[in-house]
């Protein structure tokens, strides 16, 4: 009897005693060595939840801070449209349900960080707009395909990233501009040009204003934000994630993917969205398995590998536009490819290479297809405030906000005016269509790979790089190259911004067929652990967030 009452006591004792201790515990986690969350990979996180060094809500607090601290002021680097305010919600639940039962997966409890063109159910507190006033306040039927595939894994909807308004399909518009979140800049030189239109989504990830982001691309819209904000980015085949519920440019060329700091991270990410949707028959067609993308993670990937350089037009300066010293650090990257064992071949010309650089085929088709999607799309929502239910209503709204949509300097639509324009599905748009992807796939990308035996393609990022797998729907996986020197000239990019600028990182791009992304990925990582890239230059002082963990736990 004694000894029960003894035992009960000590019950009670370790009760009371409880929250004294855990808080103890916390409090002691501090003294450890937290991730820096500039830096922090998805591992890293995973681990120090895990561990209990940390919870979810304590990471969604963390990033809040380091969205207030640059996003509007300081810098203003203008890279996140919202926060969502259900954000520490799911997190709390996150914790609990990880105490209770174990983590889904390695991405729960991680925030995730959305461009503002894929959905999201109103009820949850946030917009989808693609920056524009004109879908303030909409309500979308469903959450995104991507998106419930998030949910599913326990990933946390952190808000929602600027862009290029409709996705840089609206005019002459600077890249990183929207009506609702203004001119999103670079952070790694002051008002330098993010790219776009993923382009809030590439400056929050580049400085760790979330775990992780998503962006889409049409043509170059993952490709050249990853390349300007030193990430490392996989713009997947067509139909290898869902656009459900993704405001649309062309069905034929949209894709969604991962923009993070490590290409561990993006593999962890594309291989929690990749899969078949019935709301998206382009992902029917995908392979029967969805590969994990992270044993693509090999060092060696490159050993016995044949890597093809495409020089004819896509690395003439006088045709591209870049600056001389993109080609420099190109150059010394196939001597690393070398070194890391692959075979280089040089040149391995697109046949369809000169037809590229002058065809407008594209335009056309996109215009078109924009029409009929982005119709569709508005039709679809349960109900818009602005009245905006096609594109003909949606370029009169721009004209009767100017305050808002039509900004000094930000006036054009021209793009949305030709796409109204466009008389529909006609035999001149398949012949076009055709012509694409001819141009892009079977005289493209793929005439390359099979006449010279090869696994890929490499290229420096900027330039034409993205135009043939943008009309061939293929992949393409990005990392880390260089950064422009001190003593580059620096031009405009926009009435806010310049590029090229002296530290703006480049990017290396690595393009391969349909769904030969577990390849592509393998060929990056080696080039990626070899180099290190990302790890030689920092944003520019202002630009980096002063919050770290140890800043909100157990506050």
């Amino acid at each position: 009897m004694l000894m029960l009452v003894k035992a009960s006591y000590l019950c009670l004792a370790l009760q009371v005693l409880a929250p004294g201790v855990n808080a103890w515990q916390r409090l002691a986690s501090r003294a450890k060595a937290l991730p820096d969350l500039y830096e922090a990979s998805v591992v890293e996180l995973q681990n120090g939840l895990e561990a209990g060094d940390f919870t979810s809500v304590d990471l969604v607090k963390a990033y809040f801070a380091r969205i207030d601290e640059v996003n509007l002021k300081g810098p203003a680097l203008r890279a996140v449209l919202e926060k969502n305010p259900s954000a520490l919600k799911q997190a709390a639940a996150l914790d609990k349900e990880r105490k209770a039962t174990g983590a889904r997966n390695p991405l729960h409890g991680i925030p995730i960080l959305l461009k503002d063109n894929i959905a999201t159910i109103a009820s949850e507190g946030m917009n989808t707009t693609a920056g524009s006033f004109a879908l303030l306040k909409s309500v979308v039927p469903a959450d995104a395909g991507v998106v419930k595939r998030l949910r599913a894994a326990g990933a946390i909807i952190l808000g929602k990233a600027n862009l290029s308004e409709f996705a840089h399909f609206r005019g002459n518009l600077a890249s990183g501009w929207s009506g609702r979140g203004g001119q999103c800049t670079n952070a790694y030189f002051p008002n330098a040009d993010p790219c776009g239109s993923s382009s809030g989504s590439g400056v929050a990830a580049s400085i760790g204003l979330a775990a992780v982001t998503l962006g889409t691309e049409t043509d170059g819209s993952i490709t050249c934000p990853t390349s300007n904000n030193n990430l490392a980015g996989i713009k997947p085949t067509v139909g290898l994630t869902s656009r459900a519920g993704v405001i649309p440019i062309s069905e034929h060329q949209d894709t969604v993917g991962p923009m993070t700091r490590s290409l561990a991270d993006a593999a962890a990410v594309l291989s929690v969205i990749a899969g078949k949707d019935p709301n998206d028959n382009f992902t029917l067609a995908q392979p029967a398995k969805v590969p994990d993308f992270t044993k693509a993670l090999n060092k060696n990937a490159l050993k016995g590998a044949r890597i093809g350089v495409p020089r004819r037009v896509f690395l003439n300066d006088s045709i591209t536009g870049n600056d001389p010293f993109v080609n420099v650090v190109f150059e010394q990257a196939l001597k690393t490819l070398k070194s890391l064992g692959a075979t280089i071949i040089d040149p391995a010309d697109l046949p369809s290479a000169d037809e590229i650089a002058l065809s407008n085929n594209e335009t056309f088709v996109l215009e078109v297809d924009f029409k009929i999607q982005l119709n569709q799309y508005l039709k679809a929502l349960k109900s818009n405030p602005s009245g905006v239910r096609t594109l003909a209503d949606l370029i009169k709204f721009n004209d009767k906000n100017p305050a808002l949509e039509e900004p000094t300097n930000f006036t054009d639509q021209s793009i949305l005016i030709e796409s109204q324009s466009t008389t529909g599905f006609n035999s001149t748009y398949f012949q076009s269509l055709a012509f694409d992807v001819a141009l892009g796939a079977t005289r493209g990308i793929d005439a390359a790979l099979k006449a010279n035996k090869l696994d890929a393609l490499v290229l420096p990022a900027p330039g034409f790089t993205t135009s043939p797998a943008a009309t061939a729907g293929y992949p393409i996986v990005t990392v880390p190259l260089g950064f422009y020197p001190n003593n580059v000239t620096i031009q405009s990019a926009g009435p806010l911004t310049v590029y090229p600028a002296p530290g703006v990182p480049i990017g290396l791009s690595f393009l391969g067929t349909a769904f030969s992304e577990f390849e592509l990925i393998g060929f990056a990582f080696a080039y990626e652990q070899k180099t290190k890239t990302r790890l030689a230059r920092k944003a520019f002082p202002a630009a980096i967030p002063k919050t770290q963990l140890k800043d909100v736990i157990g506050k």
